[in-house]
């Protein structure tokens, strides 16, 4: 029978297909309300941070389980970055942001081109200065030699939340 197939072959066995896939899908359990974020757990990436960074590492402590870490990294190659990415519990993103590098152009990069805005909000005893954007907005802080900025989608008053919960070491 070889090359004596026919048009009507093939349909029939694209029924079947079709038909085992179908299945597939009705018997196999999923949740399309399922929430697809995945947290991370970022204390041993803090730790080594810590060790190798010529700045006090900024993470934070005792936010509430609500606000979920969803990325981390430190890249020391890059000018020494930190990044530590969270979803707060409205579903927004925040970020803590540090660097070596200071300057206007880093915190551009970081804060998706947020402008300063003149405006500093007072976290603590630490006044940030105030950056908005289309996309997202920032509190940043210079320091000598590097920068913290606590940035994403999320509010200013979520911003100050997160920087409120810096413990820097």
């Amino acid at each position: 029978m070889k090359g004596k197939q026919t048009i009507w072959d093939m349909v029939r066995s694209l029924g079947v297909i079709g038909i085992v896939v179908a299945g597939i899908y009705l018997f196999i359990p999923h949740d399309d309300q399922a929430d697809p974020t995945h947290t991370v757990d970022y204390r041993v990436e803090t730790i080594t941070a810590r060790r190798a960074a010529p700045y006090p590492v900024a993470a934070p402590v005792g936010l509430p389980e609500e606000w979920r870490a969803t990325s981390v990294t430190y890249e020391r190659k890059n000018a020494n970055s930190w990044h530590l990415g969270f979803l707060d519990p409205g579903k927004q993103y925040v970020a803590v942001e540090q660097s070596t590098d200071a300057s206007a152009k880093y915190v551009g990069k970081v804060t998706q081109q947020a402008q300063p805005t003149g405006q500093t909000q007072q976290v603590g005893d630490v006044a940030w200065e105030r950056w908005d954007g289309e996309k997202y907005d920032a509190l940043v802080r210079q320091e000598q030699g590097h920068v913290t900025v606590v940035t994403g989608t999320a509010s200013f008053e979520q911003l100050g939340t997160m920087a409120a919960a810096l413990e820097f070491k």
